[in-house]
């Protein structure tokens, strides 16, 4: 990866929430890829190897879970930092989650879009 191209792959099937963390991260100088469904995602991280992921959970085909397992024993991709963006909000998600290497874990519900966009910039080194 080049030092100006930070990626992102954004692995989110909810069109309207999908489109807008795109349009909102893009406005930071983010290229953003999106992917519908875990099976996607997985294609996506191989070809293009993204200096983020934001991933949702509950996803067509492979879930979020089936996803996170399949980076963190991949040997490419295990050091790649995710963050969870999830409606799943029990402890015990969270705690898998976190077992499976993700980083982050945030909630939907609990968190707004500009939140959300401050701390992938924030762990992106991007804050000012």
């Amino acid at each position: 990866m080049d030092g100006n191209a930070l990626k992102i792959l954004l692995v989110e099937d909810d069109p309207f929430l999908s489109n807008l963390l795109k349009v909102r991260l893009q406005r930071e100088n983010i290229d953003v890829t999106l992917a519908r469904d875990g099976e996607e995602a997985l294609k996506d991280l191989t070809a293009n190897r993204p200096s983020l992921i934001l991933l949702d959970l509950i996803l067509p085909k492979k879930s979020g879970f089936e996803v996170l397992e399949k980076i963190s024993t991949d040997p490419q991709l295990k050091d790649m930092p995710v963050i969870i963006i999830s409606n799943l909000g029990q402890t015990s998600d969270i705690q898998r989650g976190k077992e499976l290497g993700a980083v982050e874990y945030f909630v939907k519900a609990k968190i707004s879009i500009d939140d959300l966009i401050e701390k992938v910039k924030e762990f992106l080194h991007l804050t000012k």
